[in-house]
């Protein structure tokens, strides 16, 4: 696909990811939440751009400090994700305001690797950043599932970093 293609895609998927989640939602442990990362990977690792071919050894690094920083932005977001058990037994999760703080520092972080590669003249295509993303919802879909198997019915709350720990209601769609 062509960059602007990829940064479409980007944008959308992170636009509808990160709008469903300041909204409460009931999650299924079992489903599959791994699928939406894993075609984004391969998608991303299908483009032939992905690495600067004039710059391996340096667009590697870049590279791997982006799946660095999308794995961390993924186990924050999840860490500061809410999860409780409703009456009727569902699992409910909704991001938290720490998880604006998070997904925050993530974009600086990345613009950061922007900025050093550009200093450096390797040519950074929209893959890497896509493969940062799907990363990022591989981490925290995992994190989630996990944290919402391990309740049961004597722990109704989850914590999350930055959370006031006041009950929260369900949403109405």
């Amino acid at each position: 696909m062509s960059g602007l293609v990829n940064a479409l895609v980007i944008v959308a998927v992170a636009a509808v990811v990160i709008a469903r989640q300041f909204r409460a939602r009931a999650i299924d442990a079992d489903r599959r939440w791994w699928l939406l990362p894993v075609i984004l990977g391969v998608v991303a690792l299908r483009d032939p751009g992905v690495l600067d071919g004039h710059h391996r050894a340096e667009a590697a690094v870049l590279l791997a400090v982006e799946l660095l920083i999308g794995l961390a932005t993924g186990a924050g977001w999840a860490w500061t994700t809410r999860v409780w058990t409703a009456q009727d037994g569902a699992v409910w999760t909704r991001s938290t305001k720490a998880s604006v703080a998070v997904w925050g520092v993530g974009i600086a972080l990345r613009a950061g690797v922007f900025a050093v590669g550009s200093a450096l003249g390797v040519h950074q295509d929209s893959a890497a950043l896509m493969l940062g993303l799907a990363g990022t919802l591989l981490v925290r879909g995992g994190m989630l599932a996990w944290r919402a198997q391990s309740l049961d019915d004597t722990s109704r709350l989850a914590p999350a970093y930055g959370d006031d720990g006041r009950p929260a209601w369900k949403e109405r769609v």
